[in-house]
């Protein structure tokens, strides 16, 4: 519910202007009157009206005060029509009644205004001078806005609330992405480091210990451990790059090079080009196609590996195939060749993994297609 100092509201069609005049005009109807007590009942259903008016914005909704005060506006709407020839009060309340969140209540009070509205005007062309007449085209524009404007403040004020929970709806899965990628980070740090520096502490003990005994023994452990320090620093090197975020189509080069080194056939089909799509979604598509074909190199004993990327309207498809020896589909495999992190990097994205083991392995990777938006909300 907006609060009271609202009643000149600025996205109704109506600006202030028009509404400081319809706060006018009732009393220029009133003292259109010939006698006195009709002018002093007029101004004093004038000011009660104002008055209950502010009490409904003021009280919270869905309690008495509000059906009470809405229902004192409405007597008085219906009088200075009756009466006065003023219909316009009608709009006052049109304007309260759409903001008004309880489905119920909207409906119910919409209702019975519009009824008394139409009622009050049927029955001032029967007790109203010619006066009343001229101003017809400004009644049906009051009947007309009685009608619309309520639906209107209230599909605006829910497309507000919806708006609203969107806007924490996305803060939340930020902070659920930044959890997600503090976990992946932690992940991939403890699958690269965690092994190698638990061989240096070993390989450093044995060294210390095997020093004086055996000099050359220690000395060929301490060149190991040199060994296992720059593998390490690289793949810190790796993950740091990976990080940064990695264009498909250069990590396909990349993997190319990788199946050329390790003396197995490449072939690829498809388009690695996805300007339109989020550098998130194609930097999770080339650590899975890095991840597989280190599986393929690693694992396979393939001699021939291919590749198709087939982007389509709803989503873009990866499949990453070879000829070797396939892979069990045990959890255990599926931890031991990195398939499960994977998983769970696709999952973060709404992605899936399949995999296909028969004379070979085939890694079937979607992602849903994120057409990227511009600033202005338009494809590029």
């Amino acid at each position: 519910m907006q609060n009271w100092y609202h009643i000149f509201p600025k996205n109704t069609g109506i600006g202030a202007f028009a509404w400081t005049i319809f706060c006018i005009l009732p009393f220029y109807f009133v003292f259109r009157s010939s006698s006195l007590w009709e002018v002093v009942f007029g101004i004093c259903m004038i000011l009660l009206f104002f008055i209950t008016y502010r009490v409904s914005f003021l009280s919270r909704e869905r309690t008495w005060t509000v059906y009470l005060s809405v229902s004192i506006n409405m007597i008085i709407s219906v009088l200075m029509t009756v009466f006065w020839g003023y219909v316009y009060f009608a709009l006052f309340l049109a304007f309260y009644i759409g903001n008004i969140q309880h489905k119920g209540g909207f409906i119910t009070l919409y209702v019975v205004n519009l009824v008394t509205t139409l009622g009050a005007v049927a029955a001032a062309f029967f007790t109203q001078s010619d006066f009343f007449y001229t101003q017809l085209p400004f009644i049906a524009i009051a009947v007309i806005g009685v009608s619309l404007l309520p639906f209107t403040l209230y599909n605006r004020n829910k497309r507000e609330r919806l708006e609203e929970q969107l806007r924490e709806a996305n803060k939340k899965i930020a902070r659920l992405g930044l959890v997600e990628e503090r976990e992946r980070i932690a992940r991939d740090l403890h699958d690269t480091l965690g092994q190698k520096l638990s061989l240096i502490g070993l390989k450093s003990d044995l060294a210390k210990k095997i020093i004086t005994a055996d000099p050359d023994t220690a000395k060929a452990e301490m060149n190991d451990i040199n060994q296992t320090a720059r593998t390490a620093l690289n793949e810190v090197r790796e993950l740091i790059s990976d990080m940064k975020g990695t264009k498909l189509k250069d990590e396909l080069y990349r993997v190319q090079e990788i199946l050329k080194a390790a003396d197995v056939g490449f072939q690829f089909e498809g388009d690695a080009t996805l300007d339109d799509t989020p550098l998130l979604i194609e930097n999770v598509l080339s650590m899975c196609l890095k991840e597989a074909v280190t599986n393929v190199v690693k694992h396979s004993q393939a001699s021939n590996c291919h590749v198709s990327i087939a982007p389509r309207p709803t989503e873009v498809m990866m499949k990453v195939t070879d000829d070797g020896v396939g892979i069990a589909g045990d959890p255990l495999q599926f931890k031991k060749n990195g398939l499960q992190g994977m998983k769970e990097r696709l999952e973060f994205v709404n992605g899936s993994l399949e995999m296909e083991s028969s004379g070979g392995t085939t890694l079937i990777i979607k992602v849903p297609r994120v057409i990227q938006q511009t600033e202005r909300g338009e494809r590029p």
